[in-house]
């Protein structure tokens, strides 16, 4: 049970549909962190924004070993 109000995939329209057909399109589910911050959509779009300006800048490899460093420090087991 979620303790985040979520809009439905069924619900979704505007920005939201956009963003969950997107997620679907590349991989092949709706992320979680779509969902939870799915009365925001501009906040995912911004998020999305910020992440592929730092990736673009590196290969994914190195950002991915970035990623999973940062997270254990972070003690991060999701």
């Amino acid at each position: 049970m979620s303790y985040v109000r979520e809009v439905p995939q069924s619900e979704a329209t505007g920005l939201l549909k956009e963003l969950y057909d997107a997620d679907v399109a590349s991989k092949g589910a709706i992320q979680n962190y779509t969902r939870a911050v799915s009365l925001r959509p501009a906040i995912i779009r911004g998020w999305r924004a910020i992440t592929a300006a730092i990736g673009e800048h590196q290969d994914k490899r190195r950002y991915e070993l970035i990623t999973t460093f940062v997270a254990s420090k972070l003690r991060c087991a999701y």
